[in-house]
């Protein structure tokens, strides 16, 4: 029965009716409904009519014995339970894709492999490496994700990611890791700033200064935090002016004396090269991180990782 369908739709189209059978459609269901947070938007992405959408939530709910949203503002916001029962479903999702796009590769002698770096490491020499790594294997494709490292971290453990590359902590177990290279936080102010022609500044002075900052889920922020904490000191003794989640426009901020900021060393490095920014240590802070590429233990293209670090080490 299978085979003869197979050969009938063909490869994509029978992964298409396969998918049916191996991930519930009331999977399909909750995942839009999180997707576009609403009943109504689920039912017109899925072809479906929104009692039919409800009917699939109230399904799941019975057969887990538990409620996955509750209405708060008119916003569905998922309870404990439902937001558990999600982090399964995307996962079973993602395991699903990851093996159609497996069997298809295999059919066509490709590899497809998906990479999240932290916005930091986009403005590195990690694009370049990956760049160059596709090169040198023309049967490759791989997609860059950019978002924060917790939520690397979350897609990591989803499986919806192969790879990821992070400037921050590492999680305690469970992955495997390589280091590409370390790091360190220095303050980047515009040439015309008082502290541009300075070979120091210490954490005091920058307490005076107007801050342009990453969120506090970026690896940069949780580091600077993090450090701040260890030291009896807070963020709250800083005069954060702007929290942006977008490095490319801080650093715009900061080159026209808008305000200085405090970020990791290589991602303004080309900055300085061209004049737009000026890096000035800290007198009495050390601040360094490592840049790891993240993966699971049971990954399947174990000479990836090596092959990516020798690549990005000879970029130098």
């Amino acid at each position: 029965m299978i085979k003869s369908n197979y050969v009938s739709l063909g490869i994509h189209k029978f992964f298409e009716w396969a998918g049916e059978i191996m991930v519930d459609g009331k999977v399909r269901t909750l995942l839009a409904v999180v997707q576009t947070g609403s009943y109504t938007k689920a039912a017109e992405e899925l072809h479906l009519t929104q009692p039919a959408v409800s009917h699939h939530i109230r399904l799941l709910e019975q057969e887990f014995g538990i409620r996955i949203f509750n209405l708060e503002k008119r916003n569905l916001v998922p309870t404990a339970e439902g937001a558990v029962l999600i982090k399964y479903a995307r996962r079973m999702m993602a395991v699903y894709n990851k093996a159609l796009q497996a069997i298809v590769d295999s059919s066509k002698q490709l590899r497809h492999l998906t990479v999240g770096i932290t916005q930091t490491i986009a403005e590195h020499r990690m694009p370049q490496a990956i760049a160059l790594y596709c090169l040198e294997h023309p049967e490759t494709h791989i997609s860059i994700f950019t978002d924060t490292i917790k939520n690397l971290y979350t897609s990591l453990e989803l499986y919806e990611l192969d790879l990821a590359v992070v400037d921050g902590p590492l999680p305690a177990s469970g992955l495997n890791s390589v280091l590409l290279d370390t790091d360190y936080l220095c303050l980047a102010v515009s040439p015309q700033h008082r502290f541009a022609g300075r070979p120091g500044v210490s954490l005091e002075e920058v307490k005076k200064e107007k801050l342009i900052l990453r969120p506090t889920g970026a690896g940069t922020r949780i580091q600077f935090d993090s450090y701040l904490l260890n030291h009896s000191d807070s963020i709250r003794n800083f005069d954060v002016m702007m929290e942006l989640d977008n490095l490319a426009t801080i650093k715009e901020l900061v080159s026209l004396n808008l305000g200085v900021t405090i970020v990791s060393r290589s991602a303004c490095r080309e900055d300085e090269k061209a004049g737009r920014l000026v890096v000035v240590p800290f007198e009495d802070a050390r601040m360094t991180r490592e840049v790891n590429l993240v993966y699971h233990r049971d990954f399947s293209h174990p000479d990836v990782p090596d092959d990516l670090r020798r690549i990005y080490n000879s970029l130098v």
